[in-house]
């Protein structure tokens, strides 16, 4: 229900007119007669005598809606009519705020205020009052300069416009002046309206008025859709800019408070700005600085002769340079300090500026002591606040300047604490093993010549960068189908599209998962088979068949029994048979590739590798059985879609896990989940508390180290950290008989490195297909290109981003795929684990089964095998 508009009268006598907030009309009609107005509702009013009129008069658009109100007064003194109207607007404008972006800084802009001040009505002023209505814009008129200087300082406009045709009510310049002289008009856009021109007048100069502080004219046109456009053109001209200015006033701010030295200087090293850290730092004013070249400033002579050119030669290509730097403050001490320089690039995609950002760097801790006695307490308000240099930057080994604010009134006691606390965190030394490199080739580069140190440029920059371990991917000219399948295993999504759900189909109900089936004797066929369980090329799609889809169960039981898994556990091994039955039932049998049968084959290709004399002798029983549950549950009601397009998609998974590893973090936690849920199930209900955390936190370790996005981090790491040293090693060691000698063993049994060596364990069992035998090798190729497939198909009927248009089943090279997914990701892996575990019989699978691809390939076939002979 709505509200009658309400009028509010300042002690001037200025009048501001304001619709409810209940309705939504973008204007009301006021009707005045002869008289004084004594009760007014409305926003627009209209009226032959202009002395009748308000001097301010208020409007507010708002989205239209179907109201009206009328009201009718008689005065019983002077003859007084009014009759205010709430009528409809046609312009169908929504009021609403808008996005601006000042580089990465986002601003939301209200809606455009408009003042418009003219001594009396007309065409022209209902000319901008109808516009500012199909703009969307706020709107007061103001018939007086003193009216007009009111309502400015109350409301801020963006826009002002004067009337400059009738000198006898106002002086337009004056006007314009008077507004000019307030603080919030530097950023005002002031428009002034003038009269038409005979054609045989010369046009008038526009300097006058700009002079007079107005930005721009308007030739008298009582067009609405004129005066529409000039109110158009000065938002997305003037007010947008004057908007973006307005914003870098908090940049600014921050700047002055900042306790880090700032300097800017132009393309030709002048001197534009300088914050207050950077004059106490140096002892100058900034004064005495602005406008001045960086070379008229006195240098230290304790710099290296070249330094000055090679920040220079750093600078200019563009690249940010920082590094230890002696300045030379006023008082002709030197300082020693960390310095980072970095170039701004302006118009003309030219650099424009060099911000520099400084702070003191000390060779001990007792010189804090010497700095601190320079600064000094500003305050305001009568409160003050000291700035002490006490925080220590951990990255340079360096004191920073940090800012410990204290109220002048605070307790000594609490000041004492906070000093002690301040203390022992500053005693702490936390760096980083990248940051100590960055700071060792740093260090490096001052006693470089110039060559060498723009080598350690491009060698900073490279160690900067977050992919430290992603290798860089040609053109997807070159090579889309390496392109599209790195692009979509090692990645969490392209970009969100709303309106799109994927959920998780379930293939069975939670009571089926509850309550497990009992397992008979295995059947002699079966059992026939898991005699060749410890081969590594036993065939897990006949152990699928005979088994009706259930592999995970049977063979699981043999090799986990076989590993004294039930021992370590102290459980039965019926309650290990109700835990593989409800982790296979989890698993998805619809899904052609992640499904049960995989991981009964990464538990197989995992305890193959274990069974290897090398692992085996550098992990514990713990390490083991941890192994063995990772690569059963590891893919645990995997979905049969990647985890870029569960991101695209917006699933409920990838809400939940932000985004990150969303399916190896789901299978880890479902995992442990349906295991605990039920004790008849639950493998760890005998194991102490503090062995269940160490064993859970290496099963999830595992589980989410077959995440694809930080594969060449593990692979990078296992070869760096322990192919290298070992055959160090190896190479220097005396006894030729014995190369696996102590320092390798002490390598290996590190737990550093047993936790590298079982990530590496784990993603080796679940890339495995390239290494098995052709057959079974042929057989896997085809279901994963099905699977993916499947995912292009299901991303085109979405409407979502294709992460692998390569994998679309009428073009699809499925040999290519392959020999993408061998070079990129299988060979270098599989060469530092065979390096390490020794293998021979997978890298020869490895070898021919790259030929067989390679040779299909070569014969422009796109499909798994050979076409048959014609």
């Amino acid at each position: 229900m709505g509200c009658a508009p309400s009028i509010h009268v300042s002690q001037s006598g200025v009048i501001y007119c304001r619709d409810s907030d209940e309705s939504n009309s973008p204007h009301q009609t006021t009707t005045i007669s002869q008289g004084t107005a004594a009760t007014i509702h409305g926003l627009f009013i209209k009226t032959d005598a202009a002395e009748t009129i308000p001097s301010v008069i208020t409007y507010q658009s708002r989205h239209s809606r179907n109201n009206s109100h009328r009201e009718r007064k008689e005065n019983s003194g002077g003859h007084v009519r009014i009759e205010a109207e709430t009528q409809t607007s046609h312009s169908n404008v929504k009021v609403s705020a808008t996005e601006e972006c000042v580089g990465p800084m986002r601003l939301t802009q209200e809606p455009i205020q408009v003042l418009l001040v003219f001594a009396k009505e007309d065409s022209q002023s209902d000319a901008f009052w109808w516009a500012c209505d199909r703009a969307g814009f706020r709107c007061n008129i103001a018939r007086t300069p003193e009216s007009a200087v009111e309502c400015f300082l109350d409301k801020h406009h963006e826009i002002i416009v004067i009337d400059g045709r009738h000198s006898r009510y106002f002086e337009p310049e004056a006007v314009c002046r008077m507004i000019r002289a307030t603080k919030p008009s530097e950023s005002t856009v002031i428009l002034a309206v003038v009269p038409q021109k005979p054609p045989d007048q010369e046009e008038p100069s526009v300097l006058p008025l700009l002079c007079a502080g107005f930005s721009r004219r308007f030739v008298e046109n009582s067009s609405v859709l004129a005066c529409y456009n000039e109110l158009i053109q000065m938002e997305h001209g003037e007010v947008r800019c004057q908007f973006k200015l307005r914003a870098c006033n908090s940049v600014f701010t921050a700047l002055e408070h900042c306790q880090e030295a700032v300097e800017i200087t132009s393309e030709d090293h002048i001197i534009q700005y300088v914050n207050p850290a950077f004059e106490r730092m140096m002892g100058y004013h900034k004064g005495e600085l602005i406008g001045k070249e960086l070379t008229e400033l006195p240098k230290s002579d304790k710099n290296r002769a070249d330094l000055l050119d090679t920040i220079n030669t750093c600078i200019k290509k563009g690249k940010e340079w920082q590094g230890i730097y002696h300045a030379r403050k006023k008082s002709g001490d030197s300082i020693q300090q960390h310095v980072k320089i970095t170039p701004v690039i302006g118009q003309g995609g030219k650099i424009r500026h060099f911000v520099a950002i400084k702070r003191p760097h000390f060779d001990n801790n007792n010189q804090i002591h010497k700095l601190n006695k320079e600064e000094r307490c500003s305050g305001e308000h009568s409160h003050s606040e000291c700035y002490s240099l006490r925080h220590r930057d951990r990255r340079k080994d360096s004191i920073d300047a940090r800012s410990l604010s204290s109220r002048s009134s605070d307790a000594p006691s609490l000041q004492n604490r906070r000093h002690s606390s301040v203390a022992r965190i500053h005693s702490m030394t936390i760096e980083a093993p990248i940051t100590k490199v960055i700071n060792i080739i740093n260090a490096a580069q001052e006693s470089s010549p110039v060559t060498v140190a723009e080598a350690l440029d491009r060698v900073l920059d490279i160690l900067r960068t977050t992919e430290l371990y992603s290798p860089q991917l040609a053109s997807k000219e070159d090579d889309p189908h390496t392109s599209d399948l790195v692009g979509g295993l090692m990645t969490d999504g392209l970009r969100r599209l709303s309106g799109n759900e994927y959920v998780f189909c379930k293939n069975m109900s939670q009571s089926q998962l509850a309550i497990p089936v009992t397992l008979n004797d295995v059947p002699p066929n079966i059992a026939e088979m898991l005699k060749d369980e410890e081969c590594w090329e036993f065939n897990i799609l006949e152990l699928e068949a005979a088994t009706h889809k259930r592999p995970l169960t049977y063979l699981g039981l043999k090799i986990l029994t076989s590993f004294g898994v039930c021992e370590f556990l102290n459980c039965s091994e019926a309650t290990l048979r109700s835990w593989l039955q409800l982790m296979e039932a989890s698993y998805h049998s619809s899904n052609s590739y992640h499904n049960s049968t995989h991981a009964a084959d990464v538990l197989h290709a995992t305890a193959c590798f274990l069974r290897k004399e090398r692992v085996k002798s550098s992990l514990d029983q713990l390490d083991e059985v941890a192994a063995l549950i990772a690569a059963t549950v590891h893919d645990v009601d995997h979905p049969g879609r990647t985890n870029s397009f569960l991101c695209n998609a917006g699933s409920e998974l990838a809400i939940l896990y932000n985004d990150t590893a969303v399916l190896e973090s789901h299978h880890a936690a479902l995992a442990f989940q349906l295991t605990v849920r039920d004790s008849k199930s639950n493998i760890f209900k005998n194991i102490d508390r503090t062995q269940f955390r160490t064993l859970r936190q290496a099963i999830i370790d595992m589980v989410l180290a077959t995440e694809m996005t930080r594969h060449f981090e593990h692979v990078s790491k296992f070869v760096n950290s322990i192919n290298k040293p070992m055959a160090a090693i190896e190479e220097t060691s005396t006894s030729s008989m014995n190369s696996d000698c102590e320092g390798q063993a002490n390598i290996r049994n590190s737990p550093e490195n047993r936790l590298l060596i079982k990530r590496m364990l784990i993603k080796c069992a679940d890339v495995s297909n390239p290494c098995r035998p052709l057959e079974l090798c042929i057989e896997w190729a085809g279901r994963i290109s099905e699977e993916y497939f499947a995912q292009t198909d299901e991303e085109k009927r979405q409407g979502l981003p294709v992460v692998m248009p390569v994998f679309d089943r009428n073009t699809c090279s499925v040999p290519k795929s392959q020999i993408s997914f061998i070079d990129y990701f299988i060979t270098d892996m599989f060469d530092a684990w065979d390096a390490f575990a020794s293998l021979p019989g997978l890298m020869e699978h490895l070898s021919d089964n790259y030929k067989y691809w390679k040779n299909l390939d070569e014969m422009n076939c796109k499909s798994l095998r050979p076409p048959p002979p014609s």
